[in-house]
C-alpha cells in the first residue's frame, strides 16, 4: 500500500508527464491526492522538492536495477574491470528488464513521457532526456561492448555502431508500445530483439 508522500510524488508525475512540469501547480497536484495545500506541503516543501524527489527515486532505482541483473552501476573509467568481466548474459537479462522497466513501471514510465513532452522546453529536461533515453544508454552500451569486444577481430562493426544498433530498435519499440492495441506483443517482440542481438554477438565473438 502507498503512502501518503509515494501518492504525491506519483500523482504529481502523471500531471507532469500529462500537462508538462510548468503547467502544473502545487494546487493541482494536491487536487489530485483529494488534500489541501497545506497538507501537502507537511510532506515537501513546493513543486521542486517533488520534482527531486522524484529524480533521486529514478537514480536509486538505476543502481538497484545495475545491481540485481550484474552489469557496472558506474562509469567505464570508474570500474574498468567490473565492465571488462560483465558476461552477454547479464547484458541480455540487463537490456530485457530496462524495457519492461520503461514501460510497465509506473514511476519510470510516466517519466520516460515527462522527459519526451518536455525535452526541448528546458536545458534541464533536455540534459534529462539525453542522460534517461538517449546518450547516456547508448554510451553505457557503447562502454560495455568496447570492454568485452577489446582485442577481438571478427567483429564488423566499432563498439560504437554495435550500440547505436542495439539500443535504436529498442527506444523505437519503447514508442510502439506507448500506442500498441496489443502491448504484450510489443514486449515479446522486444525481448525476441534482445535475446537475438545477443547470440549473434555472442557467436561473433566465439569466431574470434
Amino acid at each position: 500500500m502507498k503512502n501518503t508522500k509515494e501518492k504525491i510524488l506519483l500523482a504529481a508525475l502523471k500531471l507532469f508527464a500529462k500537462e508538462g512540469y510548468e503547467a502544473v501547480s502545487v494546487r493541482d497536484i494536491a487536487q489530485e491526492v483529494n488534500m489541501t495545500k497545506g497538507a501537502l506541503y507537511k510532506h515537501y516543501k513546493n513543486k521542486r522538492d517533488i520534482f527531486d524527489s522524484i529524480l533521486q527515486r529514478m537514480e536509486d532505482n538505476d543502481r538497484e536495477q545495475a545491481k540485481l541483473h550484474a552489469v557496472p552501476e558506474g562509469t567505464a573509467s570508474e570500474m574498468a574491470s567490473a565492465y571488462s568481466h560483465t558476461p552477454l548474459e547479464s547484458i541480455q537479462t540487463f537490456s530485457i528488464a530496462q524495457f519492461h522497466y520503461w514501460v510497465k513501471d509506473e514511476l519510470a514510465s510516466k517519466f520516460r513521457k515527462l522527459l519526451i513532452l518536455e525535452q526541448y522546453r528546458t536545458a534541464e529536461m533536455s540534459s534529462l532526456y539525453q542522460n534517461y533515453l538517449a546518450k547516456g544508454p547508448v554510451g553505457y552500451m557503447e562502454d560495455l561492448f568496447t570492454a568485452i569486444t577489446v582485442g577481438s577481430g571478427c567483429l564488423k562493426r566499432s563498439p560504437q555502431e554495435l550500440a547505436l544498433a542495439f539500443y535504436g530498435p529498442i527506444f523505437m519499440l519503447m514508442s510502439i508500445y506507448d500506442g500498441a492495441d496489443n502491448k504484450d506483443a510489443v514486449v515479446t517482440q522486444a525481448n525476441n530483439y534482445i535475446q537475438g542481438f545477443i547470440q549473434t554477438l555472442g557467436a561473433e565473438l566465439n569466431k574470434g
